[in-house]
C-alpha cells in the first residue's frame, strides 16, 4: 500500500485538517487532473466523469472539499 492510499484511508476516518498537497498526491496516484487556474482554487477531475470538484487552496480546508474528492476518486 503506498503513502497516498494510506492518506486517503486516513481522509476517510478524518476528513478534518488536511492540506492541498495532500489531496493533490492522493488525486495523482488515483487518476486525476489537477488544473490550477490562475486564481485560489485547485480543480480535480476524473477522466470520462464529467463531475469536478473545486477546493479552495485555502488553509484548513473544510470537510465537505475532503468527502467531494473522495467521491470522485470512489466513482
Amino acid at each position: 500500500m503506498s503513502k497516498a492510499d494510506k492518506t486517503l484511508d486516513k481522509m476517510r476516518i478524518n476528513p478534518r485538517d488536511w492540506r492541498i498537497d495532500d489531496l493533490e498526491s492522493v488525486a495523482k496516484r488515483h487518476g486525476l487532473t489537477i488544473r490550477k487556474p490562475a486564481g485560489s482554487h485547485v480543480i480535480f477531475q476524473k477522466t470520462g466523469c464529467q463531475l469536478e470538484v473545486s477546493v479552495p487552496a485555502h488553509k484548513p480546508i473544510k470537510p465537505v472539499y475532503v468527502r467531494r474528492l473522495i467521491e470522485l476518486i470512489d466513482l
